[in-house]
């Protein structure tokens, strides 16, 4: 199971990486520092935290990197002295409890979800759900619905795609990372918090993010996409989704990957991203987060795949490395052209 933060042990003395952020991220961290540990000896730390704390602890100068499921806009970046660039793609996940239905059986719709989260359907034997899923034995079942207390990107992408399904959803809440769930919802901190308590009471709902569905052995539900195609969650959907978004037609990594166009796209797909001091008060630990990236992203496509995440576009990878080589120390010298 994913834990709540990840270590890698090293030779004495060897610098040691530090990171802390996104619950999405973590699988793929976790994968990629312990082959960069059995090639360098390199330490790895990282705290599964969740996005908003992340940034928090990145601007405050607390970790090495902050990892983050939403790009902290242009005008952000430059307050805080940050440079951003993206990891990885990844997706959510609706994850959910019901007697006899199967893992893949449930099927919902955008505007469906947006309801049931907003408290405004209460059962699973509702018309609205039993019309999505003919030949489905529904139970006569309260919806317990579970959601994230903390600081979220998981958040912030998932009712961004609610907010593009449903005009309620969007006057009501919109897309945040935290958000004021309505009276009813269980809020649990982190992803693991939200896929345990899903797991252990029947009736649950939540959102996670991929990776936890198949550590937690959970039931995921179906999603009608933007061309209304049931699909399920899975790495060749969110390439579908990737390849039909401005990341891949112009490099740019600024716009959310929720709801694209294509019958085999993913609906709630999201890029995971790492922020770093653009001037580092820190450089060899600045520095070290740079190299363990830039190892990564040469070396580590196999590995991403392992992950159950989906790699960087050419064209995205290449603003990446433009955004790591414009890092530098208090004497101007480049740490991300060291790097490189």
């Amino acid at each position: 199971m994913l834990a709540a933060a990840c270590s890698i042990s090293a030779q004495a003395g060897a610098e040691t990486i530090s990171g802390a952020g996104s619950t999405a991220a973590a699988p793929i961290y976790q994968v990629w520092a312990r082959e960069y540990g059995k090639v360098t000896g390199t330490a790895f730390a990282y705290e599964s935290v969740g996005s908003s704390a992340g940034l928090k602890k990145i601007r405050g100068g607390e970790t090495g990197f902050g990892a983050s499921d939403v790009a902290p806009t242009e005008s952000e970046l430059a307050k805080d002295g940050l440079v951003l660039f993206p990891v990885a793609i990844t997706g959510i996940a609706p994850v959910v409890n019901l007697p006899h239905v199967a893992d893949g059986e449930l099927r919902l719709s955008g505007e469906v979800l947006a309801r049931i989260f907003m408290g405004e359907i209460r059962n699973w034997s509702a018309p609205e759900l039993r019309q999505l899923n003919p030949g489905v034995s529904l139970p006569d079942l309260a919806i317990r619905v579970v959601v994230r207390a903390d600081g979220s990107g998981t958040t912030f992408n998932f009712t961004d795609y609610l907010s593009k399904e449903s005009p309620a959803w969007k006057q009501r809440y919109g897309a945040k990372t935290l958000v004021a769930w309505p009276a009813g919802a269980v809020a649990m901190t982190g992803s693991e918090g939200v896929v345990k308590d899903v797991k252990e009471h029947a009736g649950a709902i939540g959102y996670a993010d991929f990776g936890y569905v198949s550590d937690y052995k959970l039931a995921s539900a179906q999603v009608r996409n933007a061309d209304g195609e049931f699909v399920r969650a899975s790495v060749p959907g969110f390439r579908a989704a990737l390849a039909a978004s401005d990341w891949s037609a112009t490099g740019s990594f600024t716009s959310t990957l929720t709801s694209q166009r294509g019958k085999a796209t993913w609906p709630i797909t999201m890029g995971t991203f790492v922020v770093v001091p653009r001037v580092s008060n820190r450089p060899e630990q600045t520095a070290a987060a740079l190299k363990f990236f830039l190892w990564a992203f040469n070396h580590g496509d196999a590995l991403v795949q392992q992950a159950n995440f989906v790699r960087l576009p050419d064209r995205v990878q290449a603003s990446a490395f433009k955004a790591i080589a414009s890092v530098k120390d208090k004497q101007g010298k480049a740490l991300g052209l060291g790097a490189l």
